[in-house]
């Protein structure tokens, strides 16, 4: 970012994080400004990349997706082609939710959120197996998350912040 971030565009940061649905003229009031200069200061924010796209969080439990599981993925071989079509599958799953490459014993970290061990079993069996690229997978259950959140840590990049 050209500009460096200053304390108000922390805080729209941190407010729209938490409701990116506020209006302008309520993001303004929070943080002191008239809703001009905060519609300017967003506008900055993403045209220089740091605010990347807004979106609405759903309920998946009230949708009736209620299982959850975190995948690890070895492929047999892990080739820049095997990565690079493992990597475009990924991205046409709408049970993957999360898909990182990782170090260590694995090529892969996957979140993955299905109805339930049916449609995850389904899932395993017909698209992530099917593929032919993957020569492991050890599934982890989520029984309960003690922390979600999208938010990035604002706290953690105060250094950077002008104030």
């Amino acid at each position: 970012m050209s500009e460096p971030l200053d304390a108000i565009d922390a805080r729209i940061l941190e407010l729209l994080q938490e409701n990116a649905s506020l209006s302008i003229a309520d993001i303004a009031e929070k943080v002191g400004l008239s809703s001009s200069p905060a519609w300017r200061r967003i506008e900055r924010l993403k045209k220089a990349g740091v605010i990347l796209k807004q979106v609405t969080l759903l309920d998946h439990e009230k949708l009736g997706l209620t299982f959850e599981v975190f995948a690890s993925v070895k492929l047999q071989l892990p080739s820049r082609e095997n990565l690079e079509r493992f990597e475009a599958a990924v991205t046409k799953w709408p049970e993957v939710v999360d898909c990182a490459t990782v170090t260590g014993a694995v090529d892969y970290m996957l979140r993955i959120i299905t109805k339930d061990m049916h449609a995850y079993d389904d899932f395993l069996r017909d698209k992530m197996l099917g593929l032919g690229l993957v020569s492991d997978v050890q599934s982890r259950i989520v029984m309960r998350a003690a922390k979600r959140t999208t938010a990035a840590p604002l706290e953690l990049i105060s250094a950077h912040i002008e104030s």
